[in-house]
């Protein structure tokens, strides 16, 4: 009932691995890691001797296992977090409480099907690393015990995906809050591979043990809330909660509470209109922003709020005001925040009336293409701008108490343009996939992947480049692709800073103003050629003539 006759698993199965995405994403997944390895090979080398040269096959591995744990971290929500939310935006979701099945099976037959499909890449990868041994510097067993590592993650960032998916209605919520709370872990199991690099035998006994032991007692712990959740479900009934009472919800939520009459709550959530609007305004924005972004209630909003500034703080501490130098870093935990909640807002804007179908009648009113568009954009931007510049204030602090800050005040200015830029281009990238797909998941996941494709990918190319090729004629070259990227733009931004030691040396942080400059003209081509790209698309494919006034 739970694994061989499990229904749910069996169907799961039969719907995941029989799309055509699962094979062009077992292709990809293996042609990306070969090409990793095929360029980092040493060239003219038949066998690398562990005694002779260990650093450079230790390098080859530990980017191989890294890349591969990051990689498997950031898809294990994209499989799980729309398991059980996608019965409930189907209206399946009491149909399938109502079956003979006990919760604890529909919860492992969800996850075990969710991961299948992860867990086929993962051992597909195996015959990769097998021919990266006789390069030496790691052992078999070694393989063994990372991958043993790897399967345990996978499945523990799939049962809080799981559990995130069983407190929301809508995928979206489900999806972001599950990157919330799994980015940090990976994040931190990626840092401690490398830090732990040194003491072979140390990391080979904590994989095997420790790593195996926490992650079976969270996902034991995960699964059996999420199925007594399912035994006791309090959100049956979907179809009479379409809309929720934010006032009603607000009595009943524990912990933040968001007020809409107060500031600074009232600038992402203003209160509900009870008078006519005004003459010339836009009735999409007044709608969106008013009622259509919280009409499934604001649990996901709080809890993003509050996870932000739990991990906020001990990075503001550490990177703001102890060590000055790393600012960056806070700024890029900044960007990062703006990565994971900007699309949630925009990525559903016009794929959300599709599903409702009312599209039809919005495109046959007489508002323009270029209301609807800016209408929608704002309003998500507004909100997923106000949440991020929640997490900058802190760095206006440190201007004021940190004497370090006070000669680098356009560096900050800068810091704070770059923030902007970015709000800007996650929003227009989530509507512009909202307008090009027709379901809200699918444009959820396409925008991610753009984000990802777009502001990661240089990165890695460039991190690449200087480890294996440092001195190559192309590396030059690869680091102009920083210009695609805030992450690249923030960490060259030049700062001269007193550092606070006993012996006060000066810290200088190299930059380049070419690249930041480089960075705001891409950035600005990108925003106007998709608003332009989006008002043709919306006159040429969706309406009947160029004006339908």
């Amino acid at each position: 009932m739970y694994i061989l006759e499990n229904p749910v698993l069996q169907r799961e199965l039969l719907v995941n691995l029989r799309m055509a995405r699962a094979f062009v994403l077992l292709l990809l997944y293996q042609a990306l890691l070969a090409v990793v390895v095929y360029f980092a090979w040493p060239r003219g080398v038949e066998r690398l001797d562990l005694s002779a040269e260990p650093d450079a096959a230790r390098t080859l591995s530990d980017l191989f296992f890294v890349g591969q744990y990051i990689l498997a971290s950031v898809m294990a929500p994209s499989f799980a977090a729309g398991t059980i939310t996608g019965e409930k935006e189907r209206k399946t979701y009491e149909m399938l409480l109502a079956s003979p099945l006990r919760p604890a099976a529909i919860v492992l037959g969800k996850m075990v099907a969710s991961l299948t499909h992860l867990a086929v890449l993962i051992f597909a990868s195996l015959p990769i690393i097998v021919l990266c041994l006789p390069l030496g510097g790691v052992s078999f067993y070694e393989v063994l015990a990372a991958y043993l590592a790897l399967i345990v993650s996978v499945l523990t960032f799939g049962a809080i995906s799981v559990a995130c998916s069983s407190y929301f209605k809508r995928t979206a919520s489900s999806l972001v809050v599950s990157y919330m709370l799994i980015l940090p872990l990976a994040l931190c199991g990626g840092l401690a591979w490398y830090w732990l690099g040194n003491m072979g035998e140390f990391r080979f006994w904590l994989t095997i043990i420790l790593v195996p032991t926490i992650g079976s007692l969270v996902i034991a712990v995960l699964l059996v809330n999420t199925s007594l959740r399912l035994l006791h479900p309090p959100d049956v009934g979907s179809e009479g909660q379409e809309v929720v009472d934010l006032e009603q919800e607000a009595q009943q939520a524990v912990g933040l509470v968001i007020q809409r009459d107060q500031f600074p709550d009232k600038l992402f959530a203003p209160a509900k209109r009870d008078d006519f609007m005004e003459d010339g305004a836009n009735p999409v924005y007044d709608k969106e922003i008013r009622s259509e972004i919280f009409s499934q209630g604001t649990l996901m909003l709080r809890l993003v709020i509050q996870i932000s500034m739990l991990l906020a703080i001990p990075l503001m501490a550490a990177c703001l005001y102890i060590w000055p130098q790393y600012a960056p870093w806070y700024i890029s935990y900044v960007l990062v925040f703006n990565l994971l909640v900007g699309p949630v807002f925009s990525a559903g804007s016009v794929t959300s009336e599709r599903e409702r179908e009312t599209l039809d009648l919005l495109l046959t009113t007489v508002i323009t293409p270029w209301q609807i568009l800016w209408g929608k954009l704002i309003a998500g931007l507004r909100i997923s701008s106000v949440l991020t510049l929640f997490l900058v204030w802190p760095v206006a602090l440190a201007c004021l108490m940190v004497a370090a800050y006070w000669i680098n005040i356009p560096a900050v200015l800068v810091y704070l343009l770059i923030v902007i830029m970015t709000c800007m281009t996650t929003a227009m990238l989530a509507l512009f996939c909202s307008v090009i797909f027709h379901k809200t998941s699918v444009s959820l996941m396409s925008t991610y992947l753009l984000i990802s494709t777009l502001f990661f990918l240089p990165l890695a190319i460039q991190s690449f480049a200087d480890a294996f090729f440092p001195d190559g004629p192309m590396t030059p070259v690869v680091r102009l692709l920083g210009m695609l990227s805030p992450f690249s733009a923030v960490f060259n931004v030049p700062i001269d800073m007193d550092v606070i030691t006993t012996k006060g040396p000066e810290f200088v942080v190299p930059g380049s103003w070419p690249l930041v400059a480089g960075y705001a003209l891409v950035t600005l081509f990108l925003n106007g050629g998709l608003l332009l790209l989006m008002i043709w698309l919306f006159r040429a494919r969706w309406r009947v003539s160029g004006d339908a006034r």
